[in-house]
């Protein structure tokens, strides 16, 4: 098991005592103690989501046909899109011309999209999203050595194993190299596809996307970096579906700024992270919610044509259902690009309706016999329970 070299301190209160397995089976009895503060819901959100000061909403379309992730016959699981063009199709587009010949497929579909935005009108903007996965962190490790139920039920709600941290956790090594493949790939297209780079940048507030994304696009070298420059702005809403795991929990913003001094964080971020509570998990409708709050705030105060965000595969799922785009599961480090239809449509938003959020609860005396349908079944026959550590920020 790979060291996280993340410093952090944990607080602890209520005690329990437990039998605690280590990562290869071995069980340790060790005092655990833990809070169990009252469970809170989300409140169903009554009003839609807004922009223009409540005066206007946006809607989102995907425009199919010009990806093989549009397409329904692509396999998410065995997608690579370092070996497919970023997925883009080889096809005519409108403005293809004589001139056409000269071009790479990359500076045709460019050349496309700036036109469609031309053509667009007063209240149609076209948008190309880079839509990225963190590369793997110590919690995507441990859930793959000690399997989903153990880890859902029991391993996932501890900070770590005492030999790797997954709270707010960092990269493996492996998530390094993935890293620096997407970091190799979009050198490789800007230098031979003349792909046209990211105006601008989002990232999400937890440790692995913002690892992942400095080492995909700090210093890219491209024609457009004196304009454009990778200097992200870190959006709380970007961050994974929360969950009672620890890896959903963010580190505080004193620590994300003293690592990324030149990074925008946005004004209404918290010092700490006011969303996790370790009791309660966010809803489908929440996070879909959510996503839609974020993209409106972004496609209203940026109208960059071409965005990267870098995210988690749970936010990414969200975000395409958003978009209108058929699911797409992106495996760890993967990158998929979207052209998406963004229309202003002049009155207030229509009311939603969101799920609150939900009590979880899990094995504390060690991981489960079994996990179905997210309901664990503990061993020694005690009962799953809520119970939630308190752990001190890094």
């Amino acid at each position: 098991m790979l060291v996280n070299m993340a410093s952090k301190a944990y607080l602890w209160s209520v005690a329990l005592l437990s039998v605690f397995a280590t990562s290869d089976g071995t069980p340790t009895t060790t005092a655990l103690t833990y809070s169990e503060p009252t469970a809170t819901s989300a409140s169903p959100t009554a009003s839609g989501v807004s922009v223009n000061k409540g005066k206007a909403y946006l809607t989102f379309e995907t425009i199919p046909g010009f990806f093989l992730q549009d397409d329904p016959a692509t396999v998410p699981s065995t997608f690579d899109y370092t070996a497919t063009n970023f997925g883009l199709i080889n096809r005519t587009y409108p403005t293809d011309d004589e001139s056409s010949a000269k071009l790479t497929q990359w500076q045709r579909f460019n050349r496309y999209v700036d036109k469609l935005n031309h053509g667009s009108g007063r209240n149609v903007e076209y948008r190309l999203l880079f839509i990225g996965r963190h590369s793997e962190g110590f919690h995507n490790a441990e859930e793959s050595f000690v399997g989903t139920p153990a880890w859902n039920c029991y391993w996932a709600e501890l900070p770590g194993n005492g030999t790797a941290v997954w709270e707010d956790p960092s990269l493996t090594s492996f998530g390094i190299s993935q890293a620096v493949k997407a970091r190799n790939f979009w050198k490789h297209q800007i230098e031979v596809q003349k792909i046209t780079a990211p105006d601008a940048y989002y990232v999400s507030p937890l440790a692995r996307c913002l690892e992942t994304a400095n080492i995909t696009y700090f210093g890219l070298e491209h024609r457009g970096a004196a304009r454009h420059p990778f200097i992200p702005t870190i959006k709380e809403w970007l961050r994974e579906g929360i969950s009672i795991h620890t890896c959903d929990r963010r580190s505080s913003r004193s620590w994300i700024a003293a690592n990324y001094p030149d990074w925008n964080i946005e004004p209404s971020f918290s010092e700490l992270d006011g969303q996790w509570n370790g009791i309660t998990s966010e809803t489908s409708s929440a996070q879909a919610y959510r996503m839609k709050v974020v993209l409106s705030d972004i496609f209203e105060n940026d109208h960059s044509t071409i965005i990267s965000i870098t995210t988690h595969s749970g936010a990414a799922r969200s975000i395409l259902s958003v978009l209108g785009h058929i699911p797409f599961s992106l495996v760890t480090g993967a990158i998929i690009p979207t052209l998406i239809k963004v229309t202003t449509v002049r009155e207030p938003p229509p009311p939603t309706v969101t799920q609150p959020w939900t009590t979880e609860a899990w094995c504390t005396n060690g991981p489960p016999v079994a996990s179905v349908s997210g309901t664990c079944t503990c061993s020694g026959g005690v009962l799953p329970v809520t119970a939630s550590p308190i752990i001190s920020p890094r």
